[in-house]
């Protein structure tokens, strides 16, 4: 497998590149719209054949490259079903995959931080978009996030999978690539709580300031990153 972690800096957002091998079929998740030409470059150097750019969620602190790419490479561009971007090529729900080739991430529908926000699993690794993030959790408190939808999510899926499973995340803040679900489990502290009140009450608490570009991104998102008509 062909697999790439890239990182843009201003947002501290991740992207992933996957394939199943050389001179195949590749996806790209949760891209960012300055970096296109990071993109494009680096799947011609790898020989691979964009066939679908995917968004986790409708991000509040970066634009989408999901329009762009499909200018550049004709991908599809694929969101969830819940979403309401209204640009999007392919949608999906709980139980559908993502496949290019041979390889097949399984979608899991994990609201809580926005109500069309998913998770996307191989074998060994889960991407978990802003859901569950290495030592912390997706904020709760815009885009129809729902704390009680969140702590569902988190303990009712993604920390039911296997410990050793992998969690690449959206983004971090913290200068750390990767985590795993048992680490998270451990050393999360937004997981050391009692019960589903007690984690209601703690996300409901924070006092956070909106993503500084929150006013473009969301609405430019729902065009998947590009400019309305005239």
């Amino acid at each position: 497998m062909i697999f790439r972690q890239l990182f843009d800096r201003k947002s501290s957002t991740f992207t992933y590149l996957l394939a199943e091998r050389s001179g195949g079929e590749a996806l790209l998740i949760d891209p960012v719209q300055e970096n296109t030409e990071q993109y494009v470059r680096l799947i011609e150097q790898l020989d691979l054949k964009l066939v679908l750019a995917v968004d986790s969620h409708i991000h509040a602190d970066h634009v989408t490259a999901l329009g762009a790419l499909r200018e550049r490479t004709d991908c599809a561009s694929a969101m969830g079903a819940m979403t309401k971007a209204e640009c999007v090529s392919v949608w999906f729900n709980e139980g559908d995959k993502l496949c290019v080739d041979k390889l097949q991430l399984d979608v899991l529908y994990t609201p809580g931080h926005t109500s069309d926000s998913y998770s996307f699993r191989l074998a060994d690794r889960v991407f978990t978009g802003d859901t569950l993030l290495i030592r912390g959790t997706g904020r709760t408190d815009f885009q129809n996030g729902d704390a009680a939808a969140q702590y569902d999510s988190l303990f009712g899926k993604l920390l039911k999978l296997p410990d050793a499973t992998l969690v690449y995340p959206a983004h971090d803040y913290n200068g750390m690539s990767v985590s795993t679900i048992g680490e998270e489990k451990r050393h999360n502290p937004r997981l050391q709580i009692a019960d589903k009140q007690a984690y209601i009450e703690l996300m409901n608490g924070l006092v956070l300031e909106d993503p500084q570009l929150m006013d473009v991104a969301v609405p430019g998102n729902r065009r998947c990153g590009l400019k309305a008509a005239a």
